[in-house]
């Protein structure tokens, strides 16, 4: 198998999020990092048992993204809240943490629900697209087939190893591969990754000891699973 054979099963769509660099815009479409000002007129801002508010962790517009991977196909936009201990990994979506995804953005209202207890350091984001994302080379996404194709272009020495094919990016993500520190998990039938917010001292955010919190989408339900994991 030739290695242009194995990019066009391997590589993949994905945008890049970054965090700050720019002065916000202030418009609805815009996207953030520690903020979430969006919501349907009837909700109320999310809080768990005992009445505690879950912290704004992004907010992702996805009718302004060069891209959005087909598990989203008819979201416009997602919000995302958290609580201030991280929550069990594929622990249900409800009082620790829980997304909010909209299919028409014009319905929604700005009601901004800044947290004075949240650690997190709230930051625009910039969009890039990139279209030749790999998965981890030891944290699945890859089948037995393309690894052992693999390898056998490593030991004809046409590549000197798997990233001379592509590249895997441990940044916030939409799309692409999740970034396992560990060896990679199957998040259940129907399942598939949506987006990752990463690891980044920018906004204060530290997944245990630099991990991602990664979100799956099963598009047949709308049901969501959180993982993650790290170093």
């Amino acid at each position: 198998m030739t290695p242009e054979e194995i990019r066009s099963r391997v590589a993949k769509s994905a945008v890049k999020l970054t965090a700050g660099g720019f002065r916000p815009t202030g418009e609805p479409t815009e996207s953030w990092l520690g903020r979430v000002f969006l919501s349907g007129p009837d909700e109320e801002r999310p809080v768990n048992s005992v009445g505690d508010p879950l912290l704004p962790l992004a907010q992702i517009c996805l009718a302004s993204s060069p891209f959005a991977p087909a598990c989203l196909e008819g979201v416009e936009l997602v919000t995302v809240f958290i609580g201030s201990s991280l929550p069990d990994e594929f622990e249900p979506m409800d009082e620790n943490w829980i997304i909010r995804e909209y299919s028409n953005m014009a319905d929604l209202i700005e009601r901004d629900w800044p947290s004075p207890r949240s650690f997190l350091k709230p930051f625009p984001v910039s969009f890039q697209r990139i279209d030749d994302e790999w998965p981890c080379w030891d944290g699945g996404g890859l089948t037995d087939e393309m690894s052992d194709a693999i390898l056998a272009l490593e030991a004809s020495g046409e590549i000197s190893d798997y990233y001379d094919l592509g590249e895997h990016y441990y940044v916030h993500k939409v799309g692409g591969y999740p970034s396992f520190c560990q060896p990679g998990i199957d998040p259940g039938d129907g399942f598939e990754f949506a987006f990752q917010i990463s690891s980044d001292p920018k906004i204060n955010l530290n997944v245990v000891d630099g991990g991602s919190l990664q979100f799956y989408r099963n598009p047949a339900t709308a049901e969501w699973k959180l993982y993650y994991d790290f170093y």
